[in-house]
């Protein structure tokens, strides 16, 4: 469905009401936490499953990131995802998540054109997919304008600084930003404007410490930090990288270096589907014990005499050597 009215004051309305408020995070309770010091977890969640998984582990944010072209849809970068994919990841997340605050990403190519169209797509994500907040990447002029457009509008708006996976093209690939002085000063500066807009907070991605340390003294907002080191208001990963699966497309067998894989599942999940196709080729299963469903009493001799009736003696041979089997 195309944005072609932006309706105002419509957030109080339009939010799900079919969780209970009594646990939710909130922005209020995410700014209180941050107001005493302690650290905001979140992470990446892409479909009902994670965001299960997510929301009973006791996240604070789940993240629907356009990472999910990536982890998700095998992409080699996160440009191709649109908005309407995102809609239908963060409906998927809402629906599995009770307590955690969801932030959905703005994708790429759905508000650089301009803060209208920022804005139509924040209340997009907000209307259709029940999102908390949206995160667009950047902060240059454009960006700046966005976040300001759309929290006018009542909408909370995350922003992203660093590696900004979205400019891969003029960053020149997936590397560390802020490594130089005129780089820091850059981030450094635009993390100002960024609060200035609004921004309920900000990702640090892929940063030295000490300016992600320096931008988290500066701002009064929180920072979010993803190789960021451990200065920062909370942090975030992806879902796939901290688990350990195997179909990322840049990293099928080894994590990013600022990540901890904190299981294998990956692994877990391969060993299981071997050996559930061993089984099915050697005939091992299923067994009994998987074999739960039997007629009711007296309805099998009925079906065998009325296949034998109907012509199919052969079958009913057949039936009679499995039964004695």
């Amino acid at each position: 469905m195309a944005c072609t009215q932006l309706e105002r004051g419509y957030l109080s309305a339009t939010r799900p009401t079919t969780h209970s408020a009594k646990n939710r995070v909130t922005l209020a309770s995410l700014q209180d936490k941050y107001r005493h010091g302690h650290a905001i977890t979140a992470i990446t969640a892409y479909d009902y499953p994670s965001a299960v998984h997510v929301d009973r582990a006791g996240f604070d944010i789940a993240l629907v990131g356009d990472s999910a072209a990536m982890v998700v849809h095998g992409q080699e970068t996160t440009l191709p995802m649109t908005l309407e994919e995102m809609i239908v990841h963060c409906r998927a997340v809402k629906r599995g998540v009770t307590r955690s605050f969801i932030v959905g990403d703005l994708p790429f190519g759905s508000y650089e054109a301009g803060a209208s169209q920022a804005l139509c797509s924040a209340t997009r994500l907000v209307k259709e997919a029940g999102v908390d907040a949206v995160k667009l990447e950047g902060g240059g002029v454009s960006s700046v304008r966005a976040v300001r457009s759309i929290v006018e509008a009542g909408i909370a708006v995350t922003g992203h600084l660093g590696l900004t996976p979205q400019a891969v093209g003029v960053l020149g690939g997936f590397r560390p930003q802020g490594r130089t002085s005129k780089s820091a000063l850059d981030i450094f500066e635009a993390s100002l404007k960024l609060q200035e807009a609004g921004c309920m907070a900000i990702v640090l991605e892929c940063v030295p410490k000490l300016l992600a340390d320096a931008i988290t003294s500066a701002l009064s907002i929180p920072t979010i930090g993803i190789g960021a080191g451990n200065g920062t208001s909370g942090q975030v990963l992806v879902f796939h990288d901290l688990l350990g699966f195997l179909q990322h497309p840049h990293h099928a067998k080894v994590s990013p270096k600022f990540c901890k894989q904190y299981a294998h599942v990956g692994e877990d999940i391969q060993r299981a589907l071997e050996q559930f196709s061993t089984e099915v080729s050697s005939k091992q299963f299923p067994d009994d014990t998987y074999t739960p469903y039997t007629f009711e009493d007296g309805e099998l001799a009925t079906f065998v005499q009325e296949l034998d009736a109907a012509g199919y003696g052969r079958i009913v041979r057949i039936l009679e050597e499995f039964k004695s089997s």
